[in-house]
């Protein structure tokens, strides 16, 4: 009867047209396993041709074996088939049922609009049916219900019993390096020593150096490698050793697994307008955060504290709200500077003004954000200098302590180094001996194999002499080398702190990071005369500073009122101003203003500026005499007494000051050829 019903439908217009098979499976498993079903559907061609289509007029689509027919997104054969049926090439539409066409209403009912306009007709196995007959649109439509709610109910049957046993705990997933399963399916340690001890050198390098990019760039730097175990492919479960990366760093650090939390949850799928998308969920948002479930390399306070420093690290934005991480310039505050007037974080620039460059901490909310005046703009100079004066009387105190810490440390530090490199030739020596014992296994006949793991021993031979020379030199050279360096540091670090401080070798980075371990934040209020700075310490205390508000450092001005006292001395000494300009720059003097070097004319400049003692007294009183003097008592020219100072026939010293170029020494004579012959009447002549 149902054959009868179907030959009905079928009209001589729908025989002309193609007819289109249409194939797939949800996953390559189920092709796998599902061969029967695979065989079902390709067997209703046959089924087709008993309808009345030529053979040469049927089309199998079969390029969606493997896809899901939750959606059309990637089902490029889908998509292929609903442009035919557009363009009124298909006569029938064939599926072993309709949830192989499409598991989604919103695809099925399309596909049904679309064929009820070119007269296409639909057929599973249960028969043929006439989209535009309303009984047969309305058995398709509520197949394609019940088969988008059946799609539905296994994803929540299998998704349910997925996130209870997550809640648990007891999902098992590919595990980070470090972990494995045991026996029972419990997350334990990798039983790997040298494993364990490349996953505690990195959380114990983070701790020391304080960014992912410095570990990196510290295990570049001793040669040291990082575990990394094959999850797929090949060699699935091979434990291989590769370069130390800033995202496997990120990775191993921000990962809760290493502090002994199971956590599931962190990737979501969320639909959007541009189809699915996987989005790094907030931890509230997690499906299971279960502490203490399995061994952990650190405690959940280190991982908190990792992930926090992490955070700091990264560029600052408003809503994170912290400074980022600390730079290459001057100013000691950045990132930790907070307006007096509306509370922000201020930000930084630096000036190049008359060729100084200084930091100038503003705070530019109001300006960016809603056209207004700028709260603040002011000259960090002396606000670095006292916040640095009060650095030092805070840290002094702690510098025994601090010293101690660091070498019980930097013992520590010696011996991972000894025990990773160890490791690393214990290795390498197991791996020779294994080599070693497949080659005298061989049937030395076999020439094709005795060659190859020969190669293989020799291989592994290089390999161990190459991490024994390893090991060798770092117990020997570079460790005790570094160790030595270090404890000169500690020693000068008990003796006297301030000099380390103001020591030109010690980067503005350390000076920022120990300025961040003590100070939580400093408020700068100013005015035009002077600037008070709150400061909160990470205890909690707070101190209150004020300093005078100025565009140059407090420094520099005493250097220059220590250049005028220097001045004044030399004057007094009866030194040149040129003399003097090269005194003063090689004592380390450079001018307030340009921070350059002095010359004749900025000593003339001080002279006027701070009223220092006049050269012609001090000339005067010295016996010396000026070029109108000499010229009257020589009864000579300015052009004879140029010409003489410049032949050297005089004794002279440079003065530039007052009108006064040069000064002469008294009691000099003048040369017998520069004096004036007497007349010949006057001359006598000998008898």
């Amino acid at each position: 009867m149902a054959d009868l019903v179907s030959n009905s439908k079928i009209k001589r217009e729908h025989l002309i047209r193609k007819a289109f098979n249409y194939l797939r499976q949800s996953t390559p498993r189920q092709l796998v396993e599902n061969a029967e079903s695979t065989r079902r559907q390709y067997a209703l061609k046959d089924r087709l041709v008993q309808l009345g289509w030529d053979e040469s007029r049927i089309e199998v689509i079969d390029s969606d074996l493997g896809q899901s027919g939750s959606g059309s997104e990637d089902r490029h054969g889908f998509q292929y088939l609903v442009s035919e049926v557009s363009l009124g090439r298909a006569g029938i539409i064939a599926g072993i049922e309709v949830s192989r066409l499409s598991r989604s209403s919103a695809d099925w009912n399309r596909l049904l609009q679309i064929c009820a306009l070119a007269d296409t007709l639909i057929m599973d196995e249960d028969g043929v049916y006439n989209v535009n007959d309303f009984n047969d649109r309305l058995l398709l439509g509520l197949k394609g219900t019940l088969s988008e709610a059946e799609l539905h109910y296994l994803k929540a049957r299998m998704r349910g019993g997925l996130l209870n046993k997550a809640k648990r705990g007891e999902l098992m997933r590919p595990l980070a390096i470090g972990y494995i399963y045991d026996d029972n399916g419990q997350i334990v340690k990798d039983p790997d020593a040298q494993v364990q001890e490349a996953i505690a050198l990195l959380f114990n390098t983070f701790k020391r150096v304080g960014s992912a990019k410095g570990v990196v760039r510290e295990y570049t730097e001793q040669g040291f490698t990082f575990p990394h175990r094959q999850h797929k492919g090949f060699k699935l479960g091979d434990l291989t050793w590769k370069k130390l990366t800033n995202q496997r760093t990120l990775q191993t650090l921000s990962n809760p697994v290493y502090a002994g939390i199971y956590a599931y949850g962190a990737r979501q799928v969320q639909h959007t307008l541009d189809g699915a998308k996987v989005k790094l969920m907030p931890r509230e948002h997690y499906h299971t955060w279960l502490a203490g479930s399995h061994p952990a390399y650190i405690s959940e306070g280190d991982f908190e504290g990792n992930n926090r420093q992490l955070a700091q690290n990264s560029p600052p934005r408003r809503e994170t709200g912290h400074g980022g991480a600390v730079r290459e310039g001057s100013a000691l505050l950045q990132g930790i500077a907070l307006c007096g007037i509306c509370g922000r974080n201020m930000t930084l620039r630096y000036s190049q003004a008359k060729h100084c460059t200084q930091p100038i901490y503003q705070c530019m909310h109001e300006l960016h954000n809603h056209g207004g005046a700028q709260c603040q703009n002011v000259y960090g100079g002396n606000i670095d200098r006292a916040v640095g004066d009060l650095l030092l009387e805070a840290i002094n105190p702690m510098t025994t302590d601090a010293a101690i810490s660091i070498q019980h440390e930097m013992a520590g530090r010696k011996e991972e180094i000894l025990q990773l490199y160890g490791q690393q030739m214990e290795r390498t020596r197991y791996e020779m001996e294994l080599a070693k014992r497949r080659y005298l296994r061989v049937d030395p006949d076999n020439r094709l194999v005795a060659s190859e793991l020969e190669l293989d021993w020799n291989q592994k031979i290089s390999e161990y002499e190459s991490a024994k020379s390893a090991y060798e030199d770092k117990c020997e050279a570079e460790v005790r080398a570094v160790d030595e360096k270090l404890r000169a540091a500690l020693d000068r670090l008990v003796e006297d702190f301030p000099s380390i401080w103001n020591d030109p070798e010690t980067s503005h980075k350390e000076k920022k990071r120990i300025a961040r371990f003590i100070l939580e934040d400093v408020t700068i209020t100013s005015d035009t005369s002077t600037v008070v700075l709150g400061i909160r310490f990470k205890g909690g205390s707070t101190k209150v500073l004020e300093i005078p508000n100025t565009s140059y450092n407090l420094d520099k001005e005493q250097m220059e009122l220590d250049a005028a006292a220097e001045i004044s001395v030399l004057i007094e000494s009866g030194l040149g101003n040129h003399e003097i300009a090269e005194t003063l720059n090689s004592k380390g003097y450079t001018t307030k203003s340009h921070g350059r070097p002095y010359n004749k004319g900025t000593i003339a400049w001080f002279i006027q500026k701070y009223g220092l003692a006049k050269r012609r007294p001090l000339a005067v009183s010295g016996g010396w005499m000026t070029g109108r003097e000499l010229m009257a008592e020589f009864g000579i020219n300015e052009h004879n007494l140029r010409r003489m100072r410049e032949s050297g026939e005089l004794e002279f010293k440079e003065c530039h000051t007052n009108g006064i170029t040069y000064l002469y020494k008294p009691g000099q004579s003048l040369p017998a050829h520069r004096q004036k012959k007497p007349p010949l009447g006057d001359v006598s002549m000998p008898c």
